[in-house]
């Protein structure tokens, strides 16, 4: 089955690489790099169920759940914010439902810069993504 896995970096890996980028012209390019690895998002994926409401750009969502797992994959129609949804996705696919209702993204987040360097309305897309995230493992597990 092919996992709808976002990157093969995972997020320690792009901390790092942030780190190294002192220009934030850099760090875009970067950003805009991460989202051009996501996996892609199929067209009746891009449906209204799995719209992220709160983002300014069109922002879509889907998961899996497997062997205990979440597993997600994103896109976006707007270079910086497919990247903002790899870097978030980079943090949450993979992990158990518990784990990504107790992650603390803001950590991440702040390591990486980003709080200072968006928009407002990017960081209230960022937030509602995080959001439908964290809704999507409650709902896994009240599932369970």
């Amino acid at each position: 089955m092919d996992r709808p896995l976002t990157l093969e970096s995972d997020i320690d890996e792009i901390v790092e690489n942030f780190s190294f980028l002192d220009d934030w012209e850099d760090r875009y390019g970067y950003l805009i790099e991460l989202g051009n690895a996501l996996t892609p998002v199929s067209q009746d994926q891009m449906s209204d169920a799995n719209k992220v409401q709160g983002c300014v750009s069109q922002v879509w969502l889907v998961s899996h759940y497997e062997d205990g797992r979440l597993y997600f994959k994103g896109a976006s129609d707007a270079h910086i914010v497919r990247g903002l949804v790899a870097v978030a996705l980079s943090i949450f696919s993979g992990k158990t439902p518990e784990e990504v209702t107790q992650l603390d993204e803001q950590d991440t987040f702040k390591a990486i810069g980003l709080a200072e360097h968006l928009t407002p309305q990017r960081s209230n897309g960022l937030k509602s993504l995080v959001g439908k995230i964290k809704a999507t493992a409650q709902a896994s597990l009240a599932r369970a």
